[in-house]
């Protein structure tokens, strides 16, 4: 995809929020380099939380917000659902990535969830949005401890159909995604949506911004390929990952993702650009022992951004439609 700016790092979030607007939250704004010690940063988050709990009341579908029980502590989430009937229904479990917060996924799953019949609950867990500063709790390669604590916390609601539960994770949430569902059984489906290479690979060979042939700035990230390197060394700096020095660093992000453990189906969904500068997909997939299906988008279609920015659309409906056969599936009671 071409830049909208000069600036790599905004240009992605630029195209990033903007194609929130075709389910109605598209609103641009600025990113922080430093999101726990920065008070503008703090300000802005707490703004985020207030905007979406006031426009819950007023949305076109229930929003419920929730706090979810772990370890003695609450993870925020919100439950969403295309009415209030309360019978169950299949239900997806949303996460996001390394900079994601619980209320985008209003608009990057929920939204379109809902349209579909689905309820969907999002969450932040350790590392994620208002629970790395309010809380101070960091991102751990144990992702299934954070999963099966929000399934334990779904299954109880009588509108969550706990035979119909799909995990759903972007971007640096497809790692976590598809390691939780290595080990958390009760899940019919997982999906991974373009996950970046492991983080030990990603290290190797990292060169200094004057040898890449530019100057990036402290924080910058590039909109592809090289996000993810940038957005560890952001990680170290701003606390997300509890390290204090590069080599802790490395040892804390290696999450393996257990994907030849996997005991339901999956699906894979990438972006053309992403392939020949990561290749984490292709050995995602090699070691997948359970049916899965790779959803390939391009920049042909609009959708080689990561996370198919700008091009929403064009992954929901393959993906919705693969969640729509795995849960009919099951429900025949065939795999």
């Amino acid at each position: 995809m071409k830049s909208l700016f000069e600036n790599e790092t905004f240009s992605s979030e630029a195209l990033r929020t903007a194609c929130y607007a075709a389910y109605g939250g598209a609103d641009l704004g600025e990113m922080r380099e430093n999101p726990v010690h920065d008070v503008e940063a703090a300000f802005l988050s707490l703004r985020v939380r207030e905007t979406l709990a006031a426009a819950a009341p007023l949305l076109d579908h229930p929003a419920e917000p929730l706090s979810i029980p772990f370890e003695g502590t609450r993870l925020p989430g919100y439950l969403f659902g295309p009415d209030d009937c309360g019978e169950p229904r299949p239900t997806l479990i949303y996460h996001g990535g390394y900079d994601s917060v619980l209320e985008e996924g209003c608009f990057a799953t929920a939204t379109a969830a809902v349209r579909r019949g689905y309820g969907c609950l999002a969450f932040d867990g350790p590392g994620q949005g208002s629970v790395l500063p309010d809380q101070g709790l960091t991102f751990r390669p144990e992702r299934e401890t954070v999963v099966s604590a929000v399934v334990d916390f779904a299954v109880k609601r009588p509108e969550v159909g706990s035979e119909r539960l799909v995990l759903i994770g972007t971007s640096f949430g497809g790692v976590l995604a598809a390691r939780a569902a290595a080990f958390e059984h009760r899940l019919a489906a997982v999906s991974s949506c373009t996950p970046p290479s492991s983080t030990r690979r990603s290290r190797r060979g990292r060169r200094s911004p004057a040898r890449r042939g530019r100057h990036r700035g402290p924080g910058a990230r590039r909109s592809h390929g090289g996000g993810h390197r940038d957005a560890l060394v952001r990680g170290q700096r701003d606390g997300a990952f509890g390290a204090d020095t590069h080599r802790e660093l490395l040892r804390k992000t290696r999450y393996h993702s257990a994907a030849d453990q996997l005991p339901r189906p999956g699906a894979l969904g990438t972006e053309r650009r992403d392939l020949p500068r990561r290749g984490a997909q292709h050995r995602l997939t090699e070691a997948l022992a359970c049916p899965y299906r790779h959803i390939l988008l391009t920049d042909a279609e609009g959708a080689g951004a990561h996370c198919h920015g700008g091009a929403m659309l064009a992954f929901h409906q393959p993906a919705f439609g693969w969640i729509d056969t795995v849960l009919t599936r099951c429900a025949d009671g065939r795999n």
